[in-house]
């Protein structure tokens, strides 16, 4: 791979100087650019043009400024070199073209002069047929939107969180595509926020299961303090959840309440639904980290408490091992002169002495509740 890597390096700047040199260089239709391109669309009055060929982000612009409309470009996980023909082509800004190559962002929404940059984080629950303390819960993946007067540019990051079966529920609404670029950053927007709710409800499940567990009375076989690695991977995995949402929530509303050139005056009151749905699983989030951090507290205590009643078991028994200990101890002495040291019944009088001095404390041990 690396070999590949390599000889790539060597052939696109002997392309790119090529077509310098004679004059037709336009970054957009290289190779490099369209290996990350995976759907390239025209769409005009809420419905795609359909063409002979697949267009090229260069084409597709040409036809849009031509004839009117918005494209609708798609990549996945584009290096440098692949997205800055695009970049340049569309006019983004620089730091949003960087934010978008090296993903790893948080869920914001930054407003430039002609476009407007926004970050979302998808959320994934992983299926799983037991939790246990190695389990992944949730995986997460990256969607960064540039929105402007006849483009939309999504860049998408993360094995999860395709947008192909989005674009074709958009592209069965033709009315609402008709309102442009802002109709897809709501239908994204949303596309994400209902995948949370999906995942809140599939952890919550987790949660309670675990939580069930703990205070489960039929589990006295089970290893002290055996959840407690569950219980922090779901903190673990909750906190990865709640990375993605917080965030987005600003953002959210800026979208559903201040009015923005770019977005459509219609289309931003549904901005405030997407801001509700959001609002509400960030309130989930926040409960499952406190009811996490409860269940783990008392796991601990649980945990305490049962060596605490190893403890007194232990103490109990040392308790009563230490009368015959004593007796043997003291008949034990080399002495010539010890009481009942010659009588015919001294031996099974001490030793019935020492069996009920015995059974006399396990059973007030025993009434006390520390056997």
């Amino acid at each position: 791979m690396s070999m590949i890597r390599d000889l790539r390096a060597v052939v696109r700047p002997s392309r790119v100087s090529l077509r310098k040199e004679s004059g037709t260089y336009d970054a957009t239709r290289s190779p490099a650019a369209a290996s990350a391109v995976v759907d390239c669309a025209v769409y005009r009055d809420g419905r795609r043009i359909e063409t002979e060929t697949a267009l090229t982000p260069h084409e597709a612009v040409r036809l849009v400024r031509r004839d009117g409309g918005f494209v609708w470009i798609g990549l996945h996980e584009p290096t440098e070199a692949e997205f800055s023909g695009i970049a340049s082509e569309f006019g983004l800004h620089p730091l949003a073209v960087e934010d978008a190559v090296q993903a790893h962002q948080r869920p914001k929404l930054e407003r430039y002069d002609d476009s407007l940059f926004t970050v979302f984080k998808t959320i994934h629950y992983v299926e799983h047929d037991q939790l246990d303390a190695n389990s992944e819960v949730v995986e997460s993946g990256e969607v960064m939107c540039f929105t402007g007067r006849d483009f939309f540019i999504t860049v998408r990051h993360g094995g999860q969180g395709s947008l192909r079966a989005l674009r074709h529920r958009l592209q069965d609404d033709p009315e609402l595509l008709a309102k442009g670029p802002s109709a897809v950053l709501h239908a994204i927007a949303d596309h994400v926020v209902d995948g949370y709710i999906a995942v809140a409800d599939a952890v919550q499940d987790d949660i309670d299961e675990v939580e069930t567990e703990v205070f489960s009375p039929g589990r006295k076989g089970a290893p002290r303090g055996s959840d407690a690695g569950r219980i922090y991977q779901l903190k673990r995995e909750v906190m990865e959840f709640k990375r993605a949402v917080s965030p987005l929530l600003r953002p959210m509303q800026l979208l559903s309440e201040r009015p923005m050139r770019l977005v459509d005056p219609d289309i931003q009151k549904y901005f405030r639904d997407v801001a509700d749905h959001l609002a509400r699983v960030q309130e989930q989030v926040l409960g499952f980290d406190e009811l996490l951090n409860s269940i783990l507290q008392a796991n601990l205590a649980q945990a305490s408490v049962a060596q605490n009643e190893d403890m007194r078991k232990i103490t109990s028994w040392a308790a009563i091992i230490a009368v015959p200990t004593m007796v043997c101890g003291v008949y034990g002495m080399n002495f010539d002169h010890m009481p009942e040291l010659h009588w015919r019944y001294g031996y099974p009088v001490i030793l019935g002495f020492t069996v009920v001095v015995c059974l006399g404390i396990h059973r007030t041990l025993k009434r006390n509740g520390w056997l």
